[in-house]
């Protein structure tokens, strides 16, 4: 199996590859349990303000609004993207992941980017982006190389 590391895949459709690919990459999804006791590992859904070029094939073409939602992995994070009947995951290990605080909030990684409009979707997202960061943290920390 080949590492795509910019990774976007159609999840309309149930794919043991895919599933295998993402723990891969990310690590496998958190027991009930574990998911239980960090208050869960999902955000409510999001509205879409904006995404880089080449993530536009993935949205709808009407002005439709956009929607999209994350959950939290042990190695990283998959943000689901709903395109009319069509589901897009995107799979963004936190070594790659890199967020931005601007009037909503936006996700970096792999050189795209989505954009969370500052509405009241984002707003009841603010403790899972507090998570979102704490877990990103304690995955920095364990690469973090003090000199002597």
């Amino acid at each position: 199996m080949s590492r795509n590391y910019g990774m976007i895949l159609d999840s309309t459709h149930t794919n043991k590859e895919h599933k295998h690919m993402i723990n891969d990459l990310v690590g496998k999804p958190y027991s009930f349990m574990e998911s239980w006791k960090m208050g869960g590992v999902g955000s409510k859904r999001m509205i879409i303000g904006q995404v880089s070029p080449n993530l536009e094939k993935y949205l709808n073409d009407v002005s439709d609004i956009n929607y999209a939602n994350i959950e939290l992995r042990s190695g990283g994070i998959i943000l689901y993207i709903n395109k009319g009947l069509k589901n897009f995951t995107w799979i963004i290990p936190y070594y790659q992941l890199v967020l931005y605080k601007t009037n909503g909030a936006s996700i970096h990684a792999q050189g795209k980017f989505v954009h969370f409009k500052n509405t009241k979707t984002f707003k009841e997202n603010k403790s899972f982006f507090k998570k979102l960061l704490d877990a990103k943290v304690k995955y920095d920390e364990q690469y973090d190389f003090q000199y002597i």
